[in-house]
């Protein structure tokens, strides 16, 4: 009897749902329309969320790759439609989060003529993406899809891309699921050397003054309990990056708090006086080393990592210990020997109370004045329990919200960290709420970030996405300004902002909100916004010129960081 035969757009609706996918981000148009239409028949099967911009799409599926652990998938056209993909996926390559990005393309006979809305997707997303390919034939749909989920989740997460010619979408197939667990030319996890696993051990266990980074790699890799095990056998201090904030909970004795530009000022002085450095599942990025020639100086280094391209690119290492974190943490852990470094914890004491004094109290206990970001943040956080998922677009929202945010579940947080990209926050949260369904997700964004993608208040009103939006409207690029006062003279080139009315928009999308201006109403509207059953905006006016400390100037010593200025 022979198979019956379907369309390439309905082979690729059955083989996203092979490969467990419900939910999608996407946005019509004419190149894709075949595969729009084949969803169609799928709608009780495959969750679309129709996005305001194709950006909003790949963001989106960030931020439920993120808090879900899934691959995230976005579906746009051809042309302008793949283009705005861009960001996003740059965004996803610089941050290992596995998405894959289906564009429509024009069709095969029609490629390299200038078709209408026709752009080599392929060409200019390779830099980009962990694999980005071209299905020009029916018969390559099933192969091409589980090929893309299969490297974009497998070793270092990533983006993919697929550009599906028309003519593969509506062209005949026998289809037959597929599976990938191996591809000859791609080594998800290289193996790991057992001189490295002793090597790491006995420079653990002869350690007298040690400290761990806690990276995103961590979580990604499942390996929160193997490194909870190791600070707590061996009494090793942890500090955490912005993308492994969640990895470790807040309220861990041996958590030290974030690392990095503005990170803890324990933290950067404390890296320079370790005398062995153990970095778990993170690359050494410009804004946790600072001035490289002098980063942890006096330290031996271990760096525990999948991506061997991670290796000494910035920081030579004495040990590299190569695979999935989890699998050669539990291998280091059989050799690790109960230790206690109890002066050298306590020696970090010292450094947090100074930081306490000269920024943490003024800024989440101010006496008088405007409302300060910082007191914002750490009343969300209180009132929350300290469970909500964090969501952050890009600026001084974002380093307030890692500074003052506490976590205690994993896969808490989720902000742009390598790209830095502003926008990133309300489509990614959209995407966390259907990523996370149970859990609160709370955003944190400023008014120059929240213009950017502020189009997704549709799709948040459409959805009912229960995302809590907190707009911290200080009427500047706040962050930039904070740069100019610092660094140009107090020139504010084109940083003060003129605002529209956010209430009024949010009202015209439907979505309660509230303004707060005086200290004594804030407790009382975040929990109005906390107990609202879906999406709330609530907008605080705070201090114009805030600053956000401390801080490790470009090309400083790590353990250089301004507490005032």
């Amino acid at each position: 009897m022979a198979k019956e035969k379907i369309t390439g757009a309905e082979a690729l609706m059955r083989s996203l749902e092979h490969e467990g996918v419900t939910t999608l981000f996407g946005y019509p148009g004419g190149a894709i329309m075949p595969v729009y239409d084949a969803l169609y028949g799928y709608k009780d099967k495959l969750n679309h969320v129709l996005v305001r911009h194709e950006q909003g799409a790949t963001h989106a599926a960030q931020g439920y790759a993120r808090v879900s652990g899934k691959v995230g998938v976005a579906l746009v056209t051809s042309g302008p439609g793949a283009t705005n993909t861009i960001t996003g996926i740059a965004d996803a390559m610089m941050d290992s989060t596995p998405i894959v990005v289906i564009a429509g393309q024009v069709g095969a006979s029609l490629l390299g003529s200038d078709a209408f809305q026709e752009c080599d997707l392929v060409g200019v997303t390779q830099p980009i993406s962990k694999w980005a390919y071209q299905i020009r034939r029916p018969e390559d749909v099933a192969w091409a899809v589980s090929r893309a989920f299969y490297i974009a989740k497998s070793g270092r997460p990533g983006p993919v891309v697929l550009d599906f010619a028309k003519n593969a979408q509506v062209g005949l197939v026998d289809y037959e699921p597929q599976g990938t667990d191996f591809i000859r030319s791609y080594v998800p996890v290289p193996k790991t050397d057992p001189w490295a696993i002793r090597q790491a051990a006995a420079l653990i266990n002869n350690a007298k003054r040690p400290f761990i980074l806690v990276g995103q790699g961590v979580e990604l890799g499942g390996a929160q309990e193997e490194v909870r095990q190791l600070i707590e056998r061996a009494d090793i201090p942890a500090g955490c990056t912005l993308l492994g904030l969640s990895a470790l909970p807040s309220d861990h004795p041996l958590n030290m708090g974030m690392l990095g530009m503005h990170g803890s000022l324990a933290n950067s002085v404390k890296t320079q006086e370790c005398d062995v450095l153990i970095a778990v599942g993170m690359r050494f990025d410009d804004r946790i080393t600072g001035k490289l020639s002098t980063y942890a100086r006096q330290a031996k280094k271990i760096h525990f990592e999948i991506d061997p391209s991670e290796i000494n690119k910035n920081v030579p290492v004495d040990v590299a210990v190569l695979g999935n974190c989890k699998q050669t943490l539990a291998q280091v852990l059989e050799l690790v020997k109960p230790n206690r470094h109890t002066e050298w914890i306590d020696s970090f004491g010292e450094h947090h109370e100074r930081e306490k004094e000269a920024v943490v109290e003024p800024e989440i206990h101010p006496a008088d004045g405007p409302i300060k970001m910082g007191e914002v943040v750490r009343k969300v956080t209180e009132m929350t329990g300290n469970k909500a998922v964090l969501v952050t677009d890009v600026g001084q929202n974002q380093m307030m919200a890692a500074r003052y945010f506490k976590f205690s579940e994993q896969r808490s947080i989720v902000t742009s960290g390598g790209m830095g990209t502003m926008g990133f926050g309300l489509p990614a949260a959209i995407g966390a709420t259907f990523g996370a369904p149970g859990r609160m997700v709370c955003l944190f964004l400023g008014d120059g970030g929240i213009q950017m993608t502020l189009q997704e208040l549709g799709t948040i009103m459409e959805q009912r996405s229960p995302v809590k939006i907190i707009l911290l409207n200080n009427n500047y690029l706040g962050n930039v300004r904070q740069w100019q006062e610092m660094f140009f003279g107090k020139r504010y080139s084109f940083t003060p902002m003129m605002n529209p009315d956010y209430n009024m928009i949010a009202s015209a999308y439907g979505i309660p909100n509230r303004t707060v201006v005086e200290r004594e109403d804030l407790a009382a509207a975040i929990r109005e916004m906390v107990e609202a059953e879906g999406p709330y905006l609530l907008q605080v006016a705070v201090i114009e010129e805030g600053r956000v400390l401390p801080m490790c100037c470009p090309g400083n010593d790590v353990d250089d960081m301004v507490l005032d200025y």
